[in-house]
């Protein structure tokens, strides 16, 4: 306890705390201390706010040239479920028609790295997205992709963000962080980029004027000690760029996984992450409960630990369904106030870039 007393102080000081303090509090009981230490950290930062955007996410193939153990979305061509929408049918999905239920203001595009389309396609993808519709945010491509979008291109990283930015994309996604440490990467996801370069590639993209999410997917075979780590060269990196606008800790999902021994994740270590990523990484503006992954009453209950985000309506997500998701597909931006005001907390729907949207 007198460890716990110890970080109670340094939190109400404003001091940072260190990866044994973050140690401390994943190793405590006291998940009561740890979240109200969350929710002071959090009201500062954000008072009672909680953001939510009406968005759609848009998951453009399953087909993909990697097998990561922890993955049930990505299918060879060929193989059943295997699926690739053309950019006519992206546009289709957004059509005016359906901004009479759901006027989105950003659309979410992430999907696997198939073998056969070219960088031309993604770019094409992103600027007639922008054109018909100028007024949705398109945040898109996680970091994973654009590393491959490099090798397709043969343009170098500077090179091919700048192509997406002049197309028309206005930020990306957090996913492909997954955990840093190589030893549990190598286990867990070997072809995919490694954590050193994903980082890179979000620090070129902060220099390049492209804001991003960041990640960490836990859960699965990683320790305490892991997530600490990966969470400090989180933080470290926002030091240096201020790039990163929300951290979204993801809670794995084993069913139709390779990951041996798989379960899902409990509540209490849900609220106790969500907490610990407020109370850490004291550089990030905005810490996310993903009710796709926590389900709609942990990601509720998440807003008094620290979390100051639902995300959205998120429409149409299939990577996490494809595991198991019990949560629903969508919610409506009604459902979404309604879980936030019985929380106790304010909601204010926002942007892409977290002003707030009004009407």
């Amino acid at each position: 306890m007198m460890s716990l007393n110890k970080i109670e102080t340094k939190v109400f000081s404003g001091k940072r705390l260190t990866p044994n303090d973050a140690l401390t509090l994943f190793e405590s009981d006291d998940i009561f201390a740890i979240g109200r230490l969350a929710s002071y950290v959090a009201r500062k930062k954000n008072g009672d706010n909680v953001y939510f955007v009406q968005n759609y996410h848009i998951n453009p193939t399953n087909i993909c040239v990697n097998r990561c153990k922890f993955c049930a979305f990505s299918r060879s061509k060929g193989e059943k479920g295997a699926y690739e929408l053309t950019i006519k049918d992206i546009i289709k999905k957004l059509h005016p028609s359906s901004f009479i239920l759901h006027p989105y203001s950003e659309v979410h595009l992430v999907g696997g790295l198939h073998p056969e389309r070219s960088f031309d396609f993604y770019i094409d993808m992103v600027r007639r997205i922008k054109n018909a519709f100028p007024h949705i945010h398109i945040k898109a491509f996680t970091a994973v992709e654009i590393d491959y979008f490099t090798k397709i291109s043969r343009l170098s990283l500077t090179d091919t963000l700048r192509a997406l930015k002049n197309a028309g994309l206005d930020s990306m996604p957090g996913g492909g962080a997954e955990i840093f440490n190589k030893g549990i990467r190598n286990k867990i996801c070997a072809e995919k980029i490694d954590g050193k370069r994903w980082l890179e590639v979000m620090e070129n993209a902060h220099g390049a004027g492209i804001r991003s999410n960041a990640t960490m997917l836990y859960g699965h075979i990683e320790k305490y000690e892991h997530r600490a780590e990966h969470m400090l060269k989180l933080r470290n990196l926002q030091d240096r760029t201020g790039g990163f606008q929300a951290f979204i800790p993801l809670a794995f999902h084993p069913k139709n996984t390779r990951i041996n021994g798989g379960c899902y994740t409990s509540g209490i270590d849900d609220l106790k992450t969500i907490a610990i990523s407020r109370l850490f990484l004291d550089n990030f503006p905005h810490i996310k409960a993903y009710w796709i992954m926590l389900g709609e009453k942990i990601a509720q209950l998440a807003l008094l630990f620290g979390a100051d985000d639902v995300d959205g309506t998120v429409i149409e997500e299939k990577i996490t369904h494809s595991a198991g998701a019990l949560s629903g597909r969508g919610m409506s931006k009604n459902e979404l106030i309604n879980l936030i005001k019985k929380a106790g907390k304010v909601p204010v729907e926002r942007d892409g870039f977290y002003k707030q949207v009004f009407g």
